[in-house]
């Protein structure tokens, strides 16, 4: 059987190609579990700080893949073996960073916001379609897009299942920057390179508590907040990035 993903080591970067392209690499479960095991790959590895996904310059991921979906019934849905690695994406603590261009559209849509930070090319499209099919986002989307763009854009994309572009994404907050498709990639690996040459552990804790404020109350948010401030207070890299600061020289994070 293909893989349906490729993957380049970058030094500390790793980036994820999905690889479908004849159905517009529509999130099958071959290819969502060979992107769970290369992201467990990828968080076991210490050489690697930050990996970055796209897909093609037509579509990210155009959705799920229906034909396969259609083949199961209430039982098989409840048993669907993609749960698993969509749990195994959600977990991967190391910075991740998406390269949309074209169509992000349903489960898509949802494997781009398991990202950390999405950069989209101005013809990317992002939507969550389901509705259309008498059914609804069942991979994360309807809680990730509501945080993500607010109460009205999230019900008007979902209860619709009209998609935004590119522009109108970036204004509702899901994306952080809109470049030339061209450029989308590169743009990514020099964000994910920037972030790849800052203390890992500081990077790791620091994507924790910004998560955490999601998930909690402000209140508990500030105690994890300050609990990991604390805790890196006694890494080599805190000490190694004060002493750098100090001598007017670049830092040299090791990790430790």
């Amino acid at each position: 059987m293909p893989q349906l993903l490729t993957v380049e080591v970058l030094e500390q970067v790793r980036l994820i190609t999905l690889q479908r392209p004849e159905a517009l690499n529509a999130l099958n479960t071959q290819l969502l579990s060979e992107l769970a095991e290369q992201l467990g790959i990828a968080e076991a590895d210490s050489a690697t700080r930050v990996v970055v996904i796209t897909g093609s310059r037509k579509a990210f991921a155009a959705g799920a893949d229906i034909n396969e979906m259609a083949e199961r019934d209430l039982v098989g849905i409840l048993n669907d073996p993609r749960l698993a690695a969509w749990q195994r994406i959600t977990a991967f603590s190391k910075p991740l960073v998406a390269a949309v261009n074209g169509y992000a559209l349903g489960g898509g849509c949802e494997l781009a916001m398991h990202a950390d930070i999405l950069i989209a090319g101005s013809d990317a499209r992002f939507g969550q379609p389901e509705i259309n099919l008498g059914i609804m986002p069942g991979a994360g989307g309807t809680q990730r897009l509501l945080r993500a763009v607010g109460k009205s854009m999230a019900m008007q994309m979902v209860l619709t299942g009209e998609p935004i572009d590119a522009r109108q994404a970036q204004q509702a907050g899901l994306v952080s920057e809109v470049t030339e498709p061209e450029l989308t990639v590169e743009r990514a690996l020099a964000i994910a390179q920037r972030i790849a040459a800052k203390a890992p552990l500081a990077v790791r804790l620091a994507k924790e508590a910004l998560l955490k404020a999601q998930d909690t109350d402000l209140a508990s948010g500030l105690r994890f907040e300050r609990h990991a401030f604390t805790l890196l207070a006694g890494t080599q890299d805190r000490a190694e990035g004060i002493a750098a600061f100090q001598q007017k020289r670049q830092p040299r994070f090791t990790g430790a």
